[in-house]
């Protein structure tokens, strides 16, 4: 068996999300998994909009950074 052929990345898709899935069930089985409240979800949100939209760029900006360079 080759490193390439080893490990979760390796597995297809379906499997991945099974053992996932499975990992999980277990934890709020046993109590221990994170569970979001509206306002946690509210500044996930937040935060993850701003972070992706930090180097955006107007379609008029890229036109203009196109130009000069």
């Amino acid at each position: 068996m080759s490193k390439a052929d080893r490990g979760f990345a390796s597995m297809d898709r379906g499997k991945q999300r099974a053992i996932a899935s499975l990992g999980g069930k277990a934890a709020h089985a046993k109590g221990t998994a994170h569970e979001w409240t509206s306002e946690e979800a509210r500044e996930a949100g937040r935060k993850g909009g701003s972070m992706s939209r930090r180097n955006a760029t107007t379609p008029v900006e890229a036109q203009a950074q196109e130009v000069a360079q």
